[in-house]
């Protein structure tokens, strides 16, 4: 460093200018445009996976293709760009595709380990145990993991495309008769147990914020506040299709109004949208808790996936 800054020093003033010139066109021009260019946050209720519904299939299933599919092919997987791409300034945006990413990974443990076997000592079906491995890998790999190799690996988005066929292949199969997705009434309890547990493991980590967080660390409170926004969007859009690929025990056991209802407060959390994202104190008269505020809305759904399993219990 101390060479560069010597040889700095010999250069003729126009080219230090021109150097000046060229950093500042980099700091004020391209990370600037490119952070806009890149920056997507698809929270629209409407989505669907239509494109990759099969006859036979899993709706839930194709939904969880559909969210790989858009975060990664028609999005730009952005938690693992370098410092030299615009996207690698961002902190919404990688936020809640992490979010989205990782209830998907939660929902193919739920597929391997209960829906997509006949009994909990049945045979594990091979390409939903691939996708959990595939889906739960780290976001933050570009072309290289430093923290285990010098060499280049797979990147982050790499593995979850991975783990996305692997998905496509399981309901490909399900749809010939060739794989399972038991439509069982303590295969679903169990599911929306686990997934009622991982709101409350959100709802813990929003408490601990805002309990703990000093002042404003509006880099810190949006990271956790669209971590959980993306989180709260998946876990919409899977438990819409899941109501569909288990339609007879629902309205067996009437559970249309409830269902609609956790959804209904599952969309009131996830397109929560503030320019800034602000953790006052929650007994505040003049700044808002946006963390709390959500934090309500995830454990409105909570008690309602609660309340569901109950009522299938019965």
């Amino acid at each position: 460093m101390k060479n560069i800054i010597e040889s700095l020093k010999h250069l003729p003033g126009y080219v230090i200018k021109g150097l000046i010139g060229l950093l500042l066109l980099i700091m004020l021009v391209y990370y600037p445009l490119g952070m806009v260019w890149v920056h997507t946050i698809n929270d629209k209720e409407q989505f669907t996976a239509d494109e990759f519904n099969v006859e036979g299939g899993s709706h839930s299933v194709a939904m969880a293709i559909a969210l790989i599919d858009r975060e990664t092919n028609k999005n730009h997987w952005v938690s693992s760009d370098p410092f030299f791409y615009p996207g690698s300034m961002l902190v919404r945006m990688p936020a809640f595709q992490r979010g989205i990413i990782s209830t998907v990974a939660r929902f193919a443990i739920e597929m391997s380990d209960q829906i997509g076997r006949t009994r909990g000592s049945s045979q594990t079906d091979p390409d939903l145990q691939k996708a959990v491995g595939l889906l739960n890998y780290s976001p933050y790999v570009w072309l290289f993991d430093l923290s285990t190799s010098m060499l280049p690996t797979a990147s982050s988005e790499t593995q979850y495309r991975a783990g996305m066929e692997s998905l496509k292949s399981y309901n490909t199969r399900l749809s010939k008769g060739n794989a399972v997705f038991d439509r069982r009434a303590d295969n679903l309890i169990e599911t929306l147990n686990r997934m009622a547990n991982d709101l409350g493991s959100s709802s813990a980590t929003l408490a601990d914020r805002i309990e703990n967080g000093s002042g404003f660390n509006f880099n810190t409170d949006a990271d956790l506040y669209y971590h959980t926004k993306g989180r709260l969007y998946a876990d919409y859009l899977l438990l819409r299709e899941i109501q569909k690929d288990f339609s007879g025990i629902i309205k067996e056991k009437q559970l249309e109004a409830v269902w609609n209802q956790m959804l209904e407060s599952l969309k009131a959390g996830m397109v929560l949208d503030n320019f800034f994202v602000l953790n006052a104190a929650p007994d505040s008269v003049v700044l808002p808790n946006h963390l709390a505020a959500q934090g309500f809305f995830l454990m409105r759904a909570r008690t309602q996936l609660y309340e569901i399993t109950n009522i299938l219990l019965k």
